[in-house]
């Protein structure tokens, strides 16, 4: 009794300095997974949590930055939308991500008016506060007939 019990304690003493100098999980999983694997878990967000998530520490940044495949994905939503500014874009030599800075805010108000968000506006100040951005005049030819068609 008098052994098991020196046993266990020596045991226990083992056991716990070995988990002392042992370095903790981690919880950033781009320092353990290869950088490929962590662009593919952030090809899941969209553009805000994809900016948002470049903001949380140097290696996201880093990783979220140097990744054209990312902002190539990202821009190719964008496209769905502002095909010839997209196009335009990227035949001038753009990169992905410039590329999407450049048209995002105009395909969400290009979705917004389309989506009928803004058909019952009466006055300007209802849109004070909105972002807007210019479009030219075949986007609006196509807002016009979204309108004619509700």
């Amino acid at each position: 009794s008098w052994y098991k019990t020196k046993r266990f304690n020596q045991l226990s003493h083992l056991e716990t300095s070995t988990v002392s100098t042992m370095d903790p999980p981690s919880r950033n999983f781009a320092e353990t997974l290869p950088t490929e694997m962590s662009v593919k878990i952030f090809c899941e967000l969209d553009a805000e949590s994809l900016c948002s998530a470049s903001r949380t520490c140097k290696l996201w940044h880093h990783i979220i930055e140097d990744s054209e495949q990312l902002w190539r994905r990202q821009c190719l939503l964008v496209r769905a939308l502002c095909q010839r500014e997209v196009d335009t874009d990227r035949r001038d030599g753009l990169s992905w991500k410039v590329t999407l800075v450049r048209n995002y805010t105009r395909s969400c108000l290009k979705r917004d008016w389309l989506r009928g968000r803004f058909s019952r506006v009466s006055s300007a100040e209802e849109l004070s506060g909105r972002r807007m951005v210019p479009l030219d005049a075949e986007t609006w030819g196509e807002i016009l007939q979204a309108e004619l068609d509700r």
